[in-house]
């Protein structure tokens, strides 16, 4: 682990004084036409910033990575994570950047500008590592690891992509590390048209299994049904059928992930809530009564995503998670989800539940 934090700090000096690299043609190039709408503005950029100085970075894999980090969403905040990279403060500062509040952490060109190099750094330094303590893990996904995990998981594992119990990685760990190298790298596929860059001899990218969550959600078309069906959570407790609908798709998807489940309930304190009308379930990550954090806030995040991104066909009314509500209706920030959550004059906002720190509250509208 030493060896590579020091190659990183020597990485980001030469990164900073050396005379930038001959450009070279990315290993994918970029189909403009697939690639997020927030991101086509910044397609020069990320070639720019790549081509010139990180020729080995292909942008298309940095375009994917701030898809799956962020969604594009400059402003988002997940934990001490800020931003379309989501770095922590420290992590911004030891980039270049300055002390927060810095105005160019939420600034999708600064950023960009920041954090790029930053992970060209990453990158250069894993390969060294890599070429002399050989791992089965690409030089591109050891920065995918060190970036959301931290580099310990890279040189605690055997393979470099920690299995559960591996370099201090839990189950939730070690599912949120590979849910995250196959969202990029199915992305990379779409943005580029072709498979992602791999360099190992010989590997075989089709033995990732596909990531479920990038599948689109089965539609419910039952239109609206009073609480009617079976809780299969609660005994004597009852659902409509889109909520149970809406519940089957979500377990199908992260099951592995999903500890806790809670749907119908009497809610006696907030009468007007979905629960009791069976319309509503409540789904936790990690613990009860905790703040999430590590490998079970990501996991929540992708939950609360999916839903969002199959509101229509799932027919969310809204999501609340991690202090912020969230309907269709509502694009002001671009995904909805800069909205703050209230709690309606009922629940205690800064308490880990209350505040839905804890658990993802979906509602759906039939």
């Amino acid at each position: 682990m030493r060896v590579l934090l020091v190659a990183l700090a020597t990485a980001a000096v030469l990164l900073a004084v050396t005379t930038p690299a001959t450009a070279a043609e990315p290993a994918a190039d970029l189909d403009s036409a697939a690639v997020p709408e927030a991101a086509r503005s910044q397609l020069d950029l990320i070639t720019e910033l790549t081509t010139q100085n990180c020729p080995e970075l292909p942008p298309a894999w940095v375009v994917a990575q701030v898809q799956t980090e962020s969604g594009w969403d400059a402003d988002l905040r997940t934990g001490t994570a800020t931003g379309l990279l989501q770095v922590s403060e420290r992590t911004w500062v030891a980039a270049g950047g300055a002390p927060w509040p810095d105005p160019a952490l939420t600034d999708p060109a600064e950023h960009l500008r920041v954090v790029v190099p930053w992970l060209c750094a990453t990158l250069r330094a894993a390969a060294g590592y890599l070429a002399t303590t050989p791992k089965d893990v690409t030089v591109l996904d050891a920065m995918l690891v060190c970036h959301l995990a931290g580099c310990r998981r890279v040189t605690g594992s055997e393979s470099g992509v920690p299995a559960a119990g591996e370099a201090d990685c839990s189950q939730a760990c070690s599912t949120a590390i590979r849910r995250y190298l196959d969202s990029v790298h199915d992305l990379v596929g779409r943005y580029s048209g072709a498979p992602p860059a791999d360099d190992r001899e010989g590997a075989a990218p089709e033995q990732r299994p596909a990531d479920p969550a990038a599948a689109p959600a089965p539609a419910w078309t039952g239109g609206a049904t009073g609480c009617e069906r079976p809780d299969p959570v609660r005994s004597g407790g009852c659902l409509t059928g889109a909520a149970e609908h809406g519940l089957a798709a979500a377990t199908a998807v992260f099951e592995p992930v999903i500890d806790t489940v809670g749907c119908w309930d009497e809610h006696a304190q907030n009468p007007r809530s979905d629960h009791p009308k069976g319309r509503a379930c409540d789904l936790f990550t990690g613990p009860a009564g905790r703040f999430a954090k590590d490998g079970d806030l990501d996991e929540g995040w992708r939950v609360a995503r999916w839903f969002a991104t199959n509101a229509e066909p799932l027919k969310v009314k809204y999501l609340i998670w991690q202090g912020r509500y969230w309907d269709p209706s509502v694009r002001e920030d671009g995904t909805g989800w800069g909205r703050r959550y209230t709690g309606g004059g009922v629940y205690d906002t800064s308490d880990p539940t209350g505040g839905h720190f804890d658990h993802i509250h979906v509602s759906f509208a039939e």
